[in-house]
């Protein structure tokens, strides 16, 4: 846990840039815009859902339950037959953001702290800016980066906004290698 005390002023003004600069990328570069897709049928799609008062979480339609039940002909055949869903249910109202940019402001610290964690076992106090740069740059990559690409795999996302969110996640790798490197006690 000293390494809590040694770097906390590193940990919380990297998740600070982390933070400003994911609101430019979302806000002001806009290529994320395109990540989701809207529904030809939209009014149409969400009426028809709005009977069956969906509760928030996420679904899967067709849905086996279980390996045994991805063998059943029925389930094969309602993945034939289609369309085959993945999708999250929100609960419904007014967006709102406060929450979830709480979230990711605790999120950037918990990848800060770990990246903390890897850089102060692996470069000693007085390290060269470099050798922090590498060991904190890569540990906050894979921590912002490497667990959206089993989305990808597993549930169809979209590689392409995928791949764009991992680009995103270099980006704060490389902002929180900065401040560490610039930061690292002497």
């Amino acid at each position: 846990m000293s390494f809590l005390i040694t770097l906390w002023a590193p940990i919380l003004l990297s998740a600070v840039i982390v933070f400003i600069v994911s609101a430019i990328i979302h806000m002001v570069l806009g290529y994320h815009k395109n990540d989701m897709k809207k529904l030809a049928s939209e009014d149409a799609v969400q009426e028809a859902l709005r009977k069956f008062d969906l509760q928030p979480g996420d679904y899967m339609l067709p849905c086996a339950g279980s390996a045994k039940g991805m063998k059943a002909p029925e389930f094969i055949e309602r993945m034939t037959k289609g369309p085959v869903i993945v999708m999250t249910v929100f609960k419904s109202g007014v967006p709102k953001m406060g929450k979830s940019l709480v979230l990711w402001f605790i999120y950037c610290i918990i990848i800060s702290i770990f990246a903390a964690y890897i850089g102060f076992h692996a470069v000693p106090v007085g390290g060269n800016y470099l050798l922090v740069f590498r060991f904190v740059g890569c540990a906050a990559f894979m921590g912002y980066s490497l667990g959206l690409l089993q989305n990808s795999i597993w549930y169809g996302r979209n590689w392409g906004a995928t791949l764009r969110s991992v680009f995103d996640g270099l980006i704060f790798g490389l902002l929180t290698a900065g401040t560490f490197g610039w930061l690292w006690p002497k």
